[in-house]
């Protein structure tokens, strides 16, 4: 038994106070905030932020046993007459696995292997390694993810739909960040530079986030000051090589792209900040996509030496773009050539550019009270300014105003209840959508209970929501009598037990809701040949999904990681898609005079349906670790996805929209995704190399194959997919160098083979691209 006492004070001890006083440091100037002191007779206290407990006793002796989060256990004998305060020091948790804490799936740290469901981490070191430039680059390393155009999928819960909202929720420092009129992820205005790890959590998991997180969750959190300043500062330059196929290229000189980024950060006595800045510039592989793209973003903390118990802090980030819109090529051939030509003054072209400008504000306080309770304000304001500089009646304006309250209490390691209140306002202007105002308003609690080995995580979201000031969107039924209620119960449940040292069992399952966007209900606009219309009627998507899972701890050398293995069931009701037919109003007859206003051809296009009813099965394999094996540092990320994803809905109308109809199979899933990625460093050299392995796509819109009445969407697709109907293997490779202590420089080379590949249908990839970098770290 190790003790660690100082004696402060010798004193004759009445028994009539009957208490010992003490306090749990973890060195001489840093506490060990709120310890669980339990005493031989059965007493329990939890101390306070700053470590000071008193506990009650009967008689001597008596021992105290001392824990806390993240700290070694200790206990401490007293024998004889206490001492006016006992100070009882605990050492950090530090063990031979790799300690990897996550905070996205119970909205406080804990480790990932405690977490009840599968779950990922991507360290800043890959996302600086690989010269990644936003993070839809970097979650498409992610086992058992995929990024499509501005959307991700997550086991296959999500297939692609342009315009539509996304059913992966995005967090930064646990506040959703989607746009208010799309529901979409703004992608490049993310400031990776300046975060610490990105966490993505596979599954429907509503009850703590809300709407959004049908698919999973993929949350950032901000590096926050030390003492110790912190300095990272690099800048890269990359060319794109030419394509295999002499068509694509449409160049005299090959593009170039530019991109520098600085994070900063510092804590003095009772001020931190963060900054960082980023600034991006590209000439595009596709003719015409050309970006350039700049933001500042920061943080100011105040954490007052004096009031421990207290912080507050104030984000920010904004951010000014402009880009070119590429959506339909011009054919197969010239596939990097957009639809009607790059020229946007003439009337096919169906190029457009876009003026972009992003602006988040986070005010933020949290406080702990003197029973160690923690209640946490959270906010943030939204604004996303879209600008069409071709066609003005394509814009729109989104501001979305956050705020949520929490309140957490612990009973020492056994109990943790969260529980708190949200709400979300929008409000919309645009010529596209028309102008919109909605308000999403919840109650959630959620509770963990710990059993020796076994944790049992339980909780409830209800969730209401009203757009332009219209009910109905979470009404819920009950019972025969359909009693209504206005809000939509959520429920999650999960179970982790640690069979022995470093095996981990789990199991989870979690539901979720997505309500409509503004886009997805009101859009009406055209791009070439495509039409949308809107759809008012258009009801949530809602959804469930359960898994099992083991996590193995590994050891090689001083190598350490986890594998992980898991079986999972997805189920989704009323998935939005955008499908083909014609849609008419009903106050208009059907015509074929092109004059008339219900001429039927002009009203042959895309809306948002309620469409599908689907359920995704599959198997989920990851290894991740990082350490010295030898002399040699490893570090690893890889992982394979089998998904069989089925389409549950039977009527043969729907099933008709399928290019493939000799099967259920969704469209625009794979049933294999295979990721992989491993770096080794050794006296300063580095050598790194990923891949990105997916099947075939086989299914998509037959519309995009077939055109209709003899006009063609996307000419040449069904050639291409029949020439090209094998699986697509990319690799990347790197290699770098240290030197001077505090400089990488590296040269970086993405899609090595120069593989010619699709994401969705009508958008080949980059050919091979070349990349310089240097690296400065303080």
């Amino acid at each position: 038994m190790k003790q660690g006492l100082l004696l402060l004070f010798l004193l004759p001890f009445s028994l009539l106070g009957q208490v010992i006083n003490g306090r749990v440091v973890q060195s001489a100037t840093e506490a060990v905030s709120f310890p669980t002191v339990v005493s031989s007779e059965g007493q329990r206290v939890l101390g306070d932020i700053d470590g000071h407990f008193a506990i009650p006793f009967d008689k001597l002796p008596v021992t105290l046993y001392v824990s806390a989060d993240e700290f070694e256990s200790d206990s401490l004998l007293i024998k004889s007459e206490p001492a006016v305060i006992y100070l009882v020091t605990l050492r950090p948790v530090v063990t031979e696995e790799l300690q990897t804490m996550v905070v996205v799936a119970s909205r406080r740290r804990q480790r990932a292997e405690d977490v009840p469901i599968s779950l990922e981490v991507i360290k800043p070191d890959l996302i600086n390694n690989k010269g990644i430039t936003d993070l839809e680059q970097a979650v498409d390393q992610v086992p058992g993810a995929y990024a499509m155009d501005g959307q991700v999928s997550i086991r296959g819960g999500s297939g692609f739909s342009y315009g539509a909202g996304s059913r992966v929720l995005i967090l930064w420092n646990e506040v959703p960040l989607l746009s208010g009129d799309a529901g979409d992820t703004k992608w490049n205005a993310i400031p990776i530079e300046n975060a610490q790890q990105v966490e993505v959590m596979k599954g429907a998991s509503s009850v703590l986030y809300g709407s959004g997180a049908l698919n999973g969750i993929i949350s950032l959190v901000e590096r926050e000051p030390e003492k110790k300043p912190y300095l990272f500062a690099k800048v890269q330059s990359g060319i794109y090589d030419d394509p295999q196929r002499a068509s694509l290229k449409w160049w005299s000189k090959n593009p170039l792209f530019h991109q520098g980024d600085i994070s900063f950060g510092r804590q003095w006595k009772d001020f931190g900040l963060t900054l960082g800045g980023y600034g991006y510039t590209s000439d595009g592989y596709r003719q015409g996509e050309t970006e350039d793209r700049g933001r500042i973003n920061g943080t100011l903390y105040y954490k007052p030496e004096k009031w421990k118990s207290f912080s507050a802090s104030l984000g920010w980030n904004a951010q000014f773009s402009k880009a070119g819109n590429f959506i339909i090529w011009e054919s197969d051939t010239f596939a990097y050539q957009p639809s009607g030509g790059a020229d946007t003054s003439l009337a096919e072209s169906t190029l457009t550019y876009n003026r972009g400008i992003r602006l988040t504000i986070d005010p933020s306080v949290r406080y702990f009270d003197k029973y160690g309770n923690k209640h946490q304000l959270k906010s943030r304001y939204f604004l996303t300014d879209n600008s069409n500089l071709n066609n003005d009646a394509q814009s729109s304006k989104a501001d979305v105003k956050y705020i949520d309250y929490q309140f957490q209490r612990r009973w020492g390691r056994q109990w943790v209840l969260t529980a708190g209140t949200s709400a979300i306002a929008n409000k919309v202007n645009s010529y596209l959508y028309g102008d919109h105002s909605s308000f999403n308003g919840a109650l959630y609690a959620q509770g963990e209970k710990r059993w020796g080995r076994l944790d049992i995580t339980a909780g409830v979201r209800f969730e209401y929501f009203q757009q332009d000031n219209k009910r109905g969107d979470s009404d819920f039924f009950i019972g025969k009598d359909s009693l209504k209620l206005p809000v939509i119960p959520i429920f999650r449940m999960g179970v982790h037990y640690e069979v022995i040292e470093h095996t981990h069992l789990r199991a989870s399952f979690g539901q979720g809701v997505r309500y409509p966007s503004v886009a997805e209900r009101y859009t009406m606009t055209s791009v070439g040949s495509l039409n949308i219309f809107p759809n008012p009627a258009l009801r949530p998507e809602q959804g469930w999904a359960a898994e099992i899972g083991i996590k193995q701890g590994l050891k090689i050398g001083k190598w350490r990681g986890f594998a992980d293995a898991a079986a999972f069931i997805n189920h989704y009701s009323n998935m939005m898609e955008f499908t083909f037919g014609n849609y008419i109003p009903d106050s208009l007859s059907p015509s074929l005079n092109p004059d008339d206003p219900g001429y039927i051809f002009k009203w042959l296009g895309f809306r948002a349906e309620n469409a599908e009813e689907a359920t995704i099965t599959g198997l989920d394999f990851s290894l991740s670790g990082e350490g010295m094996i030898g002399p040699v540092k490893v570090q690893t990320l890889m992982g394979y996805t089998y998904m069989n994803p089925v389409s549950d809905n039977t009527d043969s109308a729907y099933r008709a929209t399928f290019s493939d109809t000799s099967t259920n199979m969704l469209k625009y899933r794979f049933n294999h995704l295979a990721k992989a990625d491993l770096q080794l460093l050794w006296k300063g050299i580095s050598l790194g190399g990923s891949m990105r392995y997916n099947s075939f796509m086989q299914n998509i819109d037959v519309i995009f194959e077939d055109g209709v009445f003899g006009q063609q969407i996307l000419p040449g697709l069904k050639n291409y997919r029949r020439e090209h109907n094998g699986p697509s293997l990319v690799f990347d490779a790197r290699i770098g160098y240290e030197f001077l202590d505090h400089y990488k420089v590296a040269f970086i080379v993405n899609n090595v083979a120069n593989t010619e590949y699709m994401g969705r249908p009508g958008d080949i990839q980059a050919p091979r691209t070349f990349i310089l970098q240097l690296q400065y770290r303080l």
